[in-house]
């Protein structure tokens, strides 16, 4: 009989590779390694190699690039999504396009289960299994973190990479990490060890190696620089006058943001699972994108539907933050989103400055703003009376003049 087959979410580092190895003795079965390219860059060196090395079956080294930034971050940065504040979700949003590639390759395949080497004190065990149960119901998930033999097994570090020295598997890795990192196209995390005290300053000259997408804001050039962006309908096409795809736009946003210093969060986060958690991020070409994308809003919304959008940011950012991308609400969100950008289009002009971007000028050929109606001169329109505000002060002021006088005869 054939052996079953399951698909892992691998990632070359120590963890998976030596998931890889343990399943594969394990449940006796063909392993069949997945790997999305998602803007990692030189962390994809070698890593087919080494898992064929390992034991995969097979493996898969998916370009899905174009699509996480046209179908995941575009859609998401539509919605204003920050999460607590702070986040821009950079390793959030790419759970759910992982997850479904997995699904779609365990399909091809004929593999009857996915796997990751997620923790089981994380968010993204459940970010990866909630998005593959929204997609396929049937599919069983195996996460080695949350089997008691595995943890028995692996209660540290050290036997993990004795594990793999014992059976040749090719890692590089030492018992002790300084923190770990997660990169994709729209940032890079940085979390656990030394980062566990919420007192430990990154951002330190002796801590400056840290960080790999940005330059330290005090290191930044001296010389603002200026950039022009181009929306249709909430989506940015064009930098400086070139039309670009969705991912060379987040590639050169990355690049100018990284040179400026921009897109350093240091917080202090709360996980879905009910802990708080410690994480330092780089978005680099996600906060200027952001930041010009509710400057193009602030010309091109109308301000009830702005305050329906902005309403629903918490709701959706936490959506996306705990796993329900492809939840039925999240797409019923998303749909309003998607309306509410229909004339957010034009010109915004920023300034990049040693870690800020600086709105410097805003235009659009749908814009809501009329200069003739917002003049402190003569309106010549004669749009706007302002002996009418007398009235509409009024009647604004009746309810509070009620609740007053109600106050005070309490007194």
């Amino acid at each position: 009989m054939a052996k079953e087959k399951i698909v892992l979410a691998y990632s070359g580092g120590l963890d998976t590779s030596v998931i890889l190895k343990w399943l594969k003795e394990t449940y006796d079965a063909e392993i069949i390694a997945f790997t999305a390219d998602i803007g990692q860059k030189d962390e994809l060196d070698g890593l087919e190699e080494k898992a064929l090395a390992t034991g995969a079956s097979k493996v898969y080294i998916d370009d899905l690039r174009d699509e996480f930034a046209k179908d995941f971050i575009y859609p998401m940065f539509q919605a204003g999504a920050l999460y607590e504040g702070q986040y821009l979700l950079g390793t959030s949003i790419a759970r759910p396009l992982i997850a479904k590639r997995m699904v779609d390759i365990a399909r091809a395949e004929g593999a009857t289960a996915i796997a990751h080497g997620a923790t089981g004190k994380g968010n993204d065990q459940v970010r990866f299994e909630l998005n593959a149960a929204a997609l396929t119901p049937d599919i069983q998930v195996i996460a080695p973190w949350r089997l008691e033999e595995f943890r028995n097994q692996f209660p540290g570090r050290a036997e993990m990479i004795a594990y793999a020295e014992k059976h040749g598997i090719p890692v590089t890795a030492s018992a002790a990490k300084p923190y770990s990192t997660d990169r994709n196209l729209l940032h890079i995390s940085y979390e656990s060890g030394v980062l566990e005290d919420p007192w430990f300053d990154p951002s330190a000259d002796e801590n400056k190696d840290m960080f790999l997408l940005s330059s330290a804001p005090e290191d930044a050039p001296d010389q603002p620089e200026y950039l022009e962006l181009e929306f249709e309908q909430g989506d940015c096409v064009a930098l400086n006058g070139e039309r670009l795809s969705p991912l060379q736009v987040m590639e050169q946003l990355n690049e100018l943001g990284g040179k400026h210093g921009i897109g350093r969060v240091d917080m202090v986060e709360n996980r879905f699972v009910g802990m708080k958690s410690r994480g330092v991020y780089e978005t680099p070409g996600g906060t200027i994108l952001f930041t010009a994308h509710r400057k193009m809003e602030s010309i091109t919304m109308d301000r009830e539907v702005m305050n329906l959008r902005d309403s629903l940011i918490t709701r959706y950012s936490t959506l996306v933050y705990n796993g329900f991308w492809f939840a039925p609400e999240r797409l019923a969100l998303q749909a309003l989103v998607t309306e509410s950008q229909k004339n957010v289009t034009g010109t915004v002009r920023v300034k990049l400055y040693k870690g800020n971007v600086i709105g410097a000028g805003v235009k659009s050929p749908v814009s809501l703003y009329n200069p003739d109606i917002a003049t402190m001169e003569a309106d010549p329109s004669e749009a706007y009376d302002q002996g009418d505000a007398t009235g509409f002060i009024r009647l604004n002021a009746l309810r509070l003049k009620v609740h007053s006088g109600v106050e005070q005869n309490k007194k």
